[in-house]
């Protein structure tokens, strides 16, 4: 008897490629970016995060739109007034409210927060780009100079280029940018080594682009986005340290409303006001955590 052997009985069938679908879930390297960006935007967190800091903003900018009071004028007759339905937030030892001096204070702390992370930004894009592209002398020197800021604190930073100069919002915006830098241009770096050794970069040189012409057109584009999840930490970051360093006193001078000033006023009348300090530092504390919550969801928006 003769037996006969069918090869193709033998080896295994492979499943026809209708039966898997593209994009189907559990199944790796299947997975469709736009459809797991467009999961992230409809994710409740980042909403829960950005709306808050949309109020915030809108404290910067209109702050007249949320209150009706003066920020610097009280009543002493209402003065040491708790939290109520027409004072949300209480009154201070001069009667004003302390709810309008928050929201009138956003304006002023945001404007020296927004340039530090300006100053950060730009200076330590600047680094970070000459060192991953400027080859090995640019790039050891750089980073030799990034690992300098980074071995000190950045708070001390900050303090002694303040104490420096005149103390004020431009020189307190200065010193927490210039403490922020060193971040900057490590993201930023690692960022351009990563899209600077893809294939499309090589072919762009290869093709005739000049330095700037694909660093501007293909780099920078394709290394932006986790700088932008950066952006939204540091921004929380410099809002705490110039918070931190209003409160030594080296901010806005007296009566101008600026939220480190605030809990530094009512520091004194922590046991019979608690609110004079509790509830600014809340509103600190609030925004430092939503922005660190935003640039986690940017960080994962942009990493798909």
């Amino acid at each position: 008897m003769s037996v006969i052997l069918d090869e193709s009985a033998a080896l295994p069938t492979a499943a026809p490629a209708a039966a898997t679908p593209a994009g189907q879930a559990g199944v790796p390297g299947l997975g469709s970016p736009g459809k797991t960006r467009a999961s992230i935007l409809r994710s409740p967190w980042l909403w829960l995060t950005a709306l808050p800091l949309l109020l915030v903003v809108g404290w910067a900018l209109l702050p007249g739109a949320f209150t009706g009071y003066d920020p610097t004028l009280g009543v002493p007759s209402e003065k040491f007034q708790g939290p109520n339905a027409t004072h949300w937030f209480g009154t201070d030892h001069l009667g004003r409210d302390v709810y309008a001096r928050v929201v009138h204070g956003t304006s002023q702390t945001m404007l020296t927060a927004g340039l530090a992370v300006l100053i950060g930004l730009v200076a330590g894009t600047g680094l970070g780009l000459l060192a991953a592209t400027a080859g090995r002398v640019a790039d050891a020197a750089t980073m030799r100079l990034v690992d300098v800021l980074l071995a000190v604190p950045g708070f001390l930073v900050s303090l002694i280029i303040v104490t420096a100069f005149a103390p004020g919002p431009i020189s307190l915006g200065v010193g927490v940018g210039i403490a922020s830098i060193a971040s900057f241009a490590r993201v930023v770096r690692s960022e351009v080594l990563r899209v600077r050794s893809l294939d499309y970069v090589e072919a762009a040189f290869l093709n005739g682009g000049t330095y700037l012409s694909v660093v501007r057109k293909h780099i920078l584009p394709n290394a932006c986005g986790p700088v932008l999840a950066l952006l939204a930490v540091d921004l929380g970051a410099a809002i705490l340290a110039i918070s931190g360093l209003g409160f030594l006193g080296f901010g806005s001078p007296p009566p101008t409303p600026e939220w480190g000033l605030l809990i530094a006023e009512g520091r004194q009348y922590l046991a019979t006001a608690w609110w004079l300090t509790s509830l600014p530092g809340l509103v600190i504390v609030a925004a430092v955590v939503l922005l660190a919550g935003l640039g986690r969801q940017l960080q994962k928006l942009f990493r798909i």
